[in-house]
């Protein structure tokens, strides 16, 4: 299920990269061709920008070339989801701080020190995101509650969680994580069929490589 809408947008921002690419070298030919144009009496330089898969390649004015860049102008999706997984990923944060006094298990502490240190930055890359596309939006939780989300641990889990100590500690917060996690990877999968904007495509994309293959590590603990 993720194969297909991932492959499409993947190919829409191998596209887009191309033609960006297009775009600047136009820009930075323009001038060494300008006096070759003008000798030429020609109306201005152009560009073989490459066809869609099975579809020949086009020849494109600037202009052209520049208009042909797909919009990628954020939605309701990719502001629901940059304003969900912040809260999401600041769980994690509270589970993974309990770690070190109250797991027993050195895989558990590394692992909790990991999730940690990947998850702040990423934290600071969608907050940045947010201020850089006019901040949170009251409507950009797509129709979400953030209470509902998936994976996240209720109330009562996060209690126990605090309350435990030793192996059960280890035991709880595998649980936990493994869910979370798996909540996480279904919130980036969603984005990716349903936004538009390609840079919280790629900051899903980083969710799911990576937390997939900390659900795995989780597994064999």
């Amino acid at each position: 299920m993720l194969n297909r809408p991932r492959t499409a947008r993947l190919r829409r921002s191998a596209a887009a990269a191309a033609v960006a690419v297009a775009v600047l070298a136009l820009g930075a030919c323009e001038s060494e061709s300008d006096g070759r144009k003008k000798a030429a009496g020609g109306d201005g330089p152009s560009v073989v920008a490459p066809g869609k898969p099975g579809e020949p390649a086009r020849t494109l004015s600037a202009e052209e070339a520049a208009a042909a860049l797909p919009d990628d102008s954020p939605n309701s999706a990719d502001f629901g989801y940059t304003q969900m997984m912040i809260e999401h990923h600041e769980q994690a944060l509270q589970m993974t701080a309990l770690a070190p006094q109250r797991a027993e298990s050195t895989q558990v502490k590394r692992l909790a020190e990991r999730i940690a240190a990947a998850q702040k930055p990423e934290i600071d890359s969608m907050r940045g995101w947010l201020a850089n596309n006019g901040g949170p939006k009251k409507d950009g939780a797509h129709g979400h509650d953030h209470g509902a989300m998936p994976g996240m641990a209720t109330q009562a889990q996060l209690k126990q969680l605090r309350e435990s100590d030793g192996s059960a500690f280890d035991e709880l917060f595998l649980k936990l994580m493994i869910t979370h996690h798996q909540g996480a990877v279904t919130m980036a999968a969603d984005v990716l069929s349903e936004g538009n904007n390609v840079q919280v495509e790629e900051m899903a994309n980083d969710v799911i490589a990576q937390q997939t293959a900390e659900i795995g590590r989780m597994r064999n603990m």
